[in-house]
């Protein structure tokens, strides 16, 4: 899991027999005030009450408390005891939170290397309606007095490109590999899978930008759409 905490210790006096002092040059200034204030005002103020004097700041302080050696010594003992504990707890529920979201990933990856065998399908049963499309096109710019060689040469070979989508199906397959062995050599592995959606989507949106065939496009938006529950995933880990 990836992610920050701070941790934070107050210790707080609640013992009944705290020391407390009153500072009464400070109150019996803020007493005289409020009393002359009142009898000036009497219908537009209520008597001044003790306990609003005392919430003013200044008037009551409350010593700090101080321990012993002894005391301050089991104190830290019993502190970092209870906090290897919690630290403990929080190691073992991301290690459970992580192996959870790990295998959330490994599904997601046998998900879209099943599309890549998919496309990888299509395109070969696809090659003789290529190479017709091809011939086709060929054939209607030959006949074409408009169109030069050089034209014909360009148009060919912009078609042969786009059929050939192989070298994108093989780094598909590399990618997927690539993160499997990442999760089986374990360690921090959130920063290379973030590296490696990048590099998944990039061959899926040039698969898509060749399609010549609706179910190939189909199935590079569903692999588009994997790839992003991917990257949401990794985005919790370490």
């Amino acid at each position: 899991m990836r992610g920050t905490f701070n941790v934070f210790l107050n210790l707080q006096n609640e013992s009944q027999n705290a020391d407390v002092k009153i500072n009464n040059e400070l109150l019996d200034v803020l007493k005289n005030e409020a009393l002359k204030i009142y009898f000036e005002n009497e219908d537009m103020f209520s008597k001044p009450s003790p306990v609003e004097l005392f919430k003013i700041p200044g008037v009551v302080r409350v010593a700090d408390y101080v321990l012993d050696d002894e005391s301050k010594i089991l104190l830290h003992k019993a502190v970092f005891e209870t906090l290897d504990i919690a630290l403990q707890k929080l190691k073992d529920d991301r290690l459970k939170e992580g192996e959870k979201i790990a295998n959330a990933l490994l599904h997601i990856l046998d998900e879209i290397d099943l599309k890549r065998q998919s496309v990888e399908k299509i395109t070969q049963n696809s090659q003789e309606n290529i190479r017709l499309k091809i011939s086709e096109q060929i054939k209607n710019f030959v006949n074409d007095p408009n169109v030069s060689a050089e034209r014909l040469e360009q148009e060919v070979l912009f078609y042969v490109m786009r059929a050939d989508v192989q070298e994108e199906i093989d780094r598909l397959k590399a990618h997927v590999q690539t993160a499997r062995d990442i999760f089986k050599n374990g360690g921090a592995v959130g920063r290379r899978l973030d590296f490696l959606c990048q590099e998944l989507n990039r061959e899926t949106n040039t698969l898509c930008s060749k399609s010549m065939d609706l179910e190939q496009t189909k199935i590079g938006m569903e692999l588009k759409a994997l790839i992003e529950q991917f990257r949401e995933q990794v985005q919790n880990m370490e």
